[in-house]
């Protein structure tokens, strides 16, 4: 009788453990599978059933386009290497943030933050989710286009139900991504195995000379990367959630090294099944590659092909929120942004205001009529960063030995990818001036004064507004200043 009792207080402190309160800071949630379906999730989105169309209108040749979109695939790949070294020697969240922190200091790390917050993060999420909205509505729109204000409304109410998910959960915005990255797989396996079989009966007529009339200058095959590219836009983002992966250590470069090949491969396949179908001059004219490669293959079972791809466009914008909420969050912790953007959420542990700031700033990007320029503009500024980070990496090498580096790529990689970058971020610009590339480096330094105004200078007048703004939204929000910060 005395066991017994001993043996039921000891289970009954052991329950009471185990329900004491985590840490108010981000868990450690999202195992290999998880992040390999973050890496696959945000990288197959729209591109992959729009960019075909931009990749060879540049080329204009079915044998360049194919080798772009392997080459793009192969430049991912070595960029995410280098971003797998940064993860694991700097296990911050946040991408590129705390690295350019590292090499180079606050301000060219505040510049990113300032860039990537107020332009290129929440318009590529509005961006996708008016993709998404589009798909999902022409069906109810036969022979003419729907109305804007319909496609506007259908992709605010994406950005809320995304913004609220990931607000509510860590782990429900996972599972989220888990599925509809199974469903976007399923799309990519109907049309490459679609494919496959036409090829097999011998419908190869498209791939004859395959590179006849192909435009090979240096501003045609830049553009044509900048637009693969643009699909294979997610490489870096699992670096993004670091500090909530388990055992990033093997975690984080198991998911890249499985996930982007697996990408490639899928790219340059569904690219072989659309050629299948489809001459040159046929897929440019299409409005949507894929709803056209399912009308001609799957009829009368084409109705898969729009529901699957918006399955897939609202992955890519769950994937894209869920890390642009963790960049927010590491920044307003490092104090380049408002405090509370770094706070957490004491019932949920999700840092919810940095989430639903990302939200309601994607929603305003839906209001204008054309952000696909903005976007186009910006693109040179991905890069730079891109470029800058990797450059760190190679300067960390000589600035920072003392840094444990449980993986450590050859030199040759970073320089690689340093040299591609400075390429890519000139040939656009040097092919085809345009004053707008002036105003994006305008509009990147401007956060320079924002940055001396309340970062570094810190005005007492700047305290005294934000202090009663951050203690009010800290109860309406019932969020706390996370508890300790990773080492």
């Amino acid at each position: 009788m005395g066991d017994t009792g001993l043996r039921k207080r000891r289970e009954d402190e052991k329950s009471i453990q185990s329900q004491e309160p985590k840490t108010t800071n981000l868990q450690k949630e999202l195992g290999l599978i998880s992040g390999i379906c973050i890496i696959v999730g945000t990288i197959i989105g729209s591109g992959i059933f729009i960019s075909p169309k931009s990749v060879l209108s540049n080329t204009e040749a079915v044998g360049p386009c194919l080798i772009i979109w392997a080459v793009c695939g192969v430049l991912a790949m070595l960029g995410a290497l280098c971003f797998a070294e940064l993860g694991t020697m700097i296990t911050k969240s946040g991408g590129e943030y705390p690295y350019l922190m590292e090499a180079y200091g606050p301000i060219p790390a505040y510049l990113f933050s300032w860039v990537s917050l107020v332009v290129m993060k929440p318009s590529s999420f509005a961006i996708i989710c008016l993709s998404f909205s589009e798909y999902v509505c022409t069906p109810f729109y036969v022979g003419c286009k729907p109305p804007v204000i319909v496609v506007k409304c259908l992709a605010a109410a994406a950005i809320l139900f995304i913004t609220t998910v990931n607000s509510l959960s860590v782990r429900l915005g996972s599972y989220v991504q888990n599925i509809f990255t199974a469903a976007k797989l399923v799309i990519v396996a109907i049309i490459i195995i679609s494919g496959l079989v036409l090829l097999a009966q011998g419908n190869t007529k498209n791939f004859d000379n395959s590179f006849e009339g192909a435009q090979l200058s240096v501003g045609a095959i830049s553009l044509a990367f900048y637009n693969g590219l643009w699909a294979y836009d997610g490489w870096n983002q699992l670096n993004y959630i670091t500090e909530e992966l388990r055992n990033p250590y093997r975690n984080l470069p198991l998911a890249i090294i499985i996930g982007i090949p697996l990408v490639t491969v899928c790219y340059i396949l569904i690219n072989v099944s659309y050629f299948t179908v489809m001459t040159a001059t046929e897929l440019l004219q299409s409005q949507a590659v894929a709803v056209t490669f399912g009308d001609r293959v799957l009829y009368p079972a084409s109705w898969v092909v729009p529901l699957f791809v918006a399955f897939s466009t609202i992955g890519a914008a769950n994937g894209s929120c869920f890390t642009a909420g963790r960049l927010i969050y590491v920044a307003g912790r490092e104090g380049h942004m408002l405090k509370v953007l770094s706070y957490i959420s004491v019932k949920r542990l999700t840092p919810a205001p940095a989430i639903i700031f990302h939200g309601i700033i994607a929603t305003i990007y839906i209001i204008p009529g054309d952000i696909n320029s903005l976007v186009n503009y910006f693109s040179f500024a991905a890069w730079l960063f891109y470029g800058l980070t990797i450059l760190g990496l190679i300067v960390m090498r000589f600035t920072r030995k003392e840094l444990e580096r449980p993986i450590k790529v050859p030199i040759v990689i970073p320089v690689l990818v340093t040299f591609i970058s400075v390429f890519l971020i000139l040939a656009p610009i040097i092919s085809k001036p345009a004053w707008e590339y002036l105003y994006c480096v305008l509009f990147i330094l401007s956060g320079l004064i924002f940055y001396f105004l309340f970062v570094h200078y810190k005005f007492g007048w700047a305290q005294k507004i934000s202090k009663p703004i951050t203690m009010h939204l800290q109860m309406l929000m019932e969020v706390v200043p996370p508890e300790e910060d990773p080492e």
